[in-house]
């Protein structure tokens, strides 16, 4: 198959390439590399590489493709607050453009990488594709603006799909500190304590960044009859945690670590669990290979074997808001 992923340099594009290639897919890659220097380690090259807003994309630029994965945007909540301005014309108006460009080329399937971030707060049972959307961000609003102008699009012809994916987490080529559970530990692994920003007791489901893009591999594979114009939460039910459950995993690697309640954000308002039942039913030969047990293990395995240090968790290199705010400084700096 052809294929395009955007923010294919990405913590989840990066192991999203290399499956395609491993499938011998050809596949295309558009990136703006705002973070390219932010490597792991070697990430697999796209056959054709697009340096470029996505947003730019033309139909020529479309043409020809089996499926369309879009993964680029503002990619979580603190980032999503630095403007949400941008995060609106990015991950909304962008991605409903690229949509609408893709369905003008002929291209049959568009996978839209949303979020479980969509759920925002909720309590008691876990939230299944038709539970009320409650976002409590610009970055989710802006995930359930796409969602709904896309779906118009459907037709015979353009058959749209949107990833509901839990919080990533997980050794990537392209790493990152800035999601709850590679920030836990790797707070232990560099500085001997697990810090945690709120009381510990919000829900999350995770799903280890390389299951994501497995599931997208699955959704571009599946019959269409299947995924056609659906939203469906990409993680498995047994997979939903408490932050604090997340610290005493962490503990069990780093027993010498200690669990340090710091208060900085109160009461985290993103909480809620999720069920993940339609993603079975639609999908049946499709499992998770980690949980969350088994996703640790491997990124600690990493941090150690890597040399991961107090500078690496103090620097720019892993937390993507830091970069992005530097690089806005510099642009701003150069404008003035």
């Amino acid at each position: 198959m052809k294929v395009l992923v955007t923010g294919h340099q990405g913590y989840i594009g990066a192991h999203l390439v290399a499956l395609l290639k491993e499938r011998g897919d050809f596949v295309a890659g558009c990136d703006l590399g705002l973070f390219e220097d932010c490597g792991w380690e070697r990430v697999t090259p796209p056959d054709r590489e697009m340096r470029a807003d996505f947003r730019r994309l033309s139909e020529r630029d479309l043409e020809a493709f089996d499926c369309v994965m879009h993964l680029a945007g503002i990619s979580n909540d603190p980032m999503g607050a630095l403007d949400p301005e941008i995060t609106r014309s990015v991950n909304a108006k962008g991605s409903i453009s690229l949509a609408e460009t893709a369905c003008r080329a002929g291209v049959p399937r568009f996978l839209f990488s949303s979020s479980c971030s969509t759920y925002g707060k909720a309590e008691g049972a876990a939230l299944d594709e038709t539970a009320t959307l409650a976002p409590v961000s610009v970055y989710a609003e802006s995930k359930i603006a796409a969602e709904k102008a896309i779906a118009r699009l459907a037709s015979p012809g353009f058959a749209p799909a949107y990833l509901r994916n839990a919080t990533a987490y997980g050794d990537s080529p392209m790493l990152r500190i800035d999601l709850v559970a590679n920030n836990l530990l790797a707070c232990a692994v560099a500085k001997g304590d697990i810090r945690i920003m709120s009381d510990g007791t919000p829900w999350r489901p995770l799903t280890h960044a390389k299951d994501i893009a497995r599931a997208f591999v699955a959704f571009m594979l599946a019959p269409r009859e299947r995924i056609f114009n659906r939203a469906v939460n990409i993680g498995a039910n047994e997979e939903n945690y408490q932050v604090r459950d997340v610290a005493d995993n962490v503990r069990k690697l780093v027993p010498k670590a200690s669990i340090v309640y710091t208060g900085e954000v109160g009461h985290d308002p993103r909480d809620y669990r999720v069920n993940f039942d339609l993603l079975g039913e639609l999908l049946p030969e499709f499992r998770l290979e980690y949980d969350l047990e088994s996703g640790m293990e491997e990124l600690f395995r990493a941090y150690v074997d890597r040399g991961f240090s107090a500078g690496d968790f103090d620097g720019e290199k892993f937390v993507r808001l830091r970069i992005l705010r530097h690089r806005l400084d510099r642009l701003g700096g150069e404008g003035a």
